[in-house]
């Protein structure tokens, strides 16, 4: 019992820091071209296999070209720990199945010479995965571009909205209390 508690409670925890930073996500300054370009451009650098370097990347390339810093740095988090293994495995075989690769090796028992083996390989397996990551980037940027910019339109029109209503209400308030300050001279005004 305690741990199914314990399960929904991170869970709760997790929820809200997406909530969190999904909210200040679209709080970001900028255009909403801007920054859904940022976090495709993000998302893309997060399928390279340069995990490490993604944050640096993403970052540089968003204020060469005019892109949102902050989005990109934000969407590079695709690729993190716990996600890696999925999205490495998933870039290899992409990688590996359009280089036309006929054997795929997937390492189930890592023992030193599985290791030395995957060390003289490493400039083929980088590339694989760098093919890899760019077939599965691509559609998962397009994919992130359209969804943050709707997400942002979507927030920031509901912004829009609300700051129009407030002032309908402060403009008929502001008329309202005028209205009724005109009549409360008339009253007292004395007739000739």
């Amino acid at each position: 019992m305690q741990h199914q508690e314990s399960k929904s409670n991170q869970f709760d925890r997790i929820l809200s820091w997406v909530k969190k930073y999904y909210e200040r996500f679209l709080k970001i300054r900028g255009s909403p071209h801007e920054i859904a370009m940022g976090f495709a451009l993000g998302l893309f650098i997060g399928m390279s296999p340069f995990m490490g370097l993604h944050m640096g990347l993403a970052v540089f390339l968003a204020a060469l070209l005019g892109y949102n810093k902050f989005a990109a740095g934000i969407a590079v988090w695709i690729s993190n720990p716990v996600t890696a293994p999925v999205l490495y495995g998933m870039t290899y075989y992409l990688g590996a199945t359009f280089i036309g690769l006929e054997k795929i090796h997937f390492v189930s028992n890592l023992d030193q010479h599985i290791l030395l083996v995957i060390l003289k390989k490493a400039p083929e397996i980088i590339g694989i995965l760098t093919v890899g990551g760019i077939l599965l980037g691509l559609p998962v940027a397009a994919v992130g571009y359209f969804i943050s910019l709707k997400a942002i339109q979507r927030y920031r029109g509901e912004i829009k909205r609300k700051l129009a209503l407030e002032k309908e209400k402060r403009a008929l308030k502001k008329l309202k209390s005028k209205f009724t300050h005109k009549k409360k001279h008339r009253k007292r005004s004395p007739k000739p």
